[in-house]
């Protein structure tokens, strides 16, 4: 909404929340200016990178040994690996028809705010709750602390070491991407290249190891490749066994809906997502399918079922010898996981910048301000300080797995309610829904009730020790949805309490000026008491 005698013109219905103008209403601090020069936007090539940044941290490193330990089968693990691959694009499909119908920054809350608006801005207020709280970047600093120790020669792995290493780790990455955005951008690049150039290394090691180029002996695991093989506690299959490998396997492509926070910063919006997401999307399912074929081309089954998360240093010791394998594989994934760390903090700040221009956190002109240096500082500063949180709260011990499954847990309620929404606009005439790009009904009910799986399948008992990781299974998921539920308890204390106590409520209104730069102000808007 734009003052009166304003050039300014408002941003569509869906877009913002419009509020009359009132004289009651009192301008809250001065009005807060986005722009970005075009060196700072980001083009096809960046958008890839910010996508393949993410996908990529040590999934592909280290959970094939667990697939292949849960199914015991070469051919059914490569297929579930492929299958991942399409799912992912299933999801990318949902995500690019919203991202082509709202261009801007935001992902999920744009999506969840142009369906659920009754009651307003609940969807919103749960969305934030995740993302804030566990939009965190401790997974991969903490993978990153680890694997640096490793190629020290470190026993202890995962004490506080580690997670001092972890703390300086998210540090650089605030730290770089608030005061050198661009170069912040241009690392995230290199490290991003870097990426491609080590999984094409194993890919081609592999083809070599397949021709007999390797260190050990053929381990003809592609004789009878869809038999079923049963080892030394791996191999026993069953239905959770395979749901579990789902989920491991998801985990490992998760990140490619990284462009869509950041659509405000991209050239051309809708063009670049729409080359950039399908093409790295794509470019990392055929390197996780090919890297999958290497691993068992150079590993004996056995060995790679009992690797765990050691299995890429197990190939390139197979295929390179012991010496190399020992030294190169810690400092590829060290760099693998500086790069993600990057990636999320990059895109996750820009959520955390919107949801703070809704004026829907505490002090919101502060985290939705891009002072000094025309970046998202103060919303990078509020992901610093979960993603420490997080690394230091929990006890010394196996982190790992319990951060990792709380930090992607929650996504599948989110992503089921999108994508629920999607299909609720297709089929409501009313909702006047149009978009560059269309996702078939069949793709978006098997990508929605893939999530159901993904949100339910975390309550059922385990068969065998339900400790295994070191705290019970059903803590994460039960934590996960608390989160959300906290959300919703917070929308009530926001829109329903505070408003009342304090006879006022605070409401951001979006403008963009005749530059087509986006302004926003914020009014003290008086609430009548009852």
């Amino acid at each position: 909404m734009a003052d009166n005698g304003s050039k300014s013109k408002p941003l569509p219905d869906e877009y913002v929340k419009h509020l009359p103008a009132s004289p009651d209403e009192e301008t809250v601090g001065a009005v807060q200016k986005y722009a970005y020069s075009d060196k700072r936007k980001i083009g096809i090539t960046g958008a890839v990178f910010l996508i393949l940044n993410k996908m990529i941290g040590t999934g592909i490193f280290s959970t094939p040994s667990s697939i292949f330990a849960a199914t015991g089968s070469v051919g059914i693990s490569i297929m579930l690996w492929l299958i991942g691959g399409i799912l992912t694009f299933f999801g990318l499909s949902v995500f690019l028809e919203f991202g082509l119908a709202i261009p801007r920054s935001g992902g999920e809350k744009n999506y969840l705010e142009r369906v659920y608006r009754h009651p307003e801005y609940l969807a919103t207020c749960v969305l934030a709750a995740q993302m804030i709280l566990l939009g965190f970047s401790s997974g991969n600093a903490l993978a990153f602390g680890r694997y640096v120790l490793f190629a020290s020669g470190s026993t202890a792995p995962d004490g506080w070491a580690a997670r001092g290493i972890s703390i300086a780790c998210i540090t650089f990455a605030v730290t770089l991407h608030s005061v050198l955005p661009v170069w912040g951008l241009r690392l995230g690049n290199v490290l991003g290249i870097f990426k491609v150039v080590i999984l094409l290394l194993i890919v081609f090691s592999g083809f070599a190891a397949i021709a007999g180029r390797r260190r050990v002996p053929d381990p003809h695991n592609f004789d009878n490749a869809f038999a079923i093989h049963t080892g030394d506690g791996w191999g026993d299959g069953g239905a959770y066994a395979y749901a579990n490998a789902l989920l491991n396997i998801v985990y490992s492509y998760k990140g490619w809906e990284n462009a869509n926070y950041v659509v405000g910063e991209l050239q051309h919006p809708r063009r670049t997502l729409a080359i950039a997401a399908p093409l790295a999307v794509g470019g990392v399912t055929i390197l996780y399918v090919l890297v999958n074929v290497a691993y068992f081309a150079a590993i004996p089954m056995d060995d790679l079922a009992k690797s765990e998360v050691l299995v890429a240093g197990l190939f390139f010791r197979n295929v390179f010898g012991a010496s190399a394998g020992a030294r190169s594989l810690p400092a590829f994934v060290a760099l693998s996981n500086l790069g993600n760390v990057l990636a999320v903090s990059f895109a996750h700040a820009r959520l955390n910048q919107e949801l703070a221009k809704e004026g829907l956190l505490p002090f919101s002109r502060f985290w939705a301000s891009n002072w000094p240096f025309n970046a998202p500082t103060a919303a990078l500063f509020l992901h610093w300080i979960v993603t420490v949180i997080i690394l230091v709260a929990p006890p010394a011990g196996p982190a790992y797995n319990f951060i990792v499954n709380l930090y992607t847990y929650p996504g599948a309620w989110i992503n089921a309610f999108v994508t629920a929404g999607l299909i609720y606009l297709h089929y409501k005439k009313s909702e006047n829904w149009s978009s560059q790009w269309h996702t078939y009904l069949p793709v978006a009910v098997i990508y929605f009730l893939l999530n159901a799986f993904l949100a339910i399948v975390p309550f059922i008992p385990p068969e065998g020790n339900w400790n295994a990781d070191g705290y019970p299974y059903y803590v994460f998921p039960i934590v996960g949805v608390g989160v959300l539920l906290l959300g919703a308890l917070y929308w009530a204390l926001w829109t329903k309490v505070w408003p009342r106590l304090g006879g006022y409520k605070i409401v951001a209104t979006r403008i963009v000026d005749e530059d087509g730069e986006e302004v926003i102000r914020y009014r003290k808007i008086p609430v009548e008491r009852r």
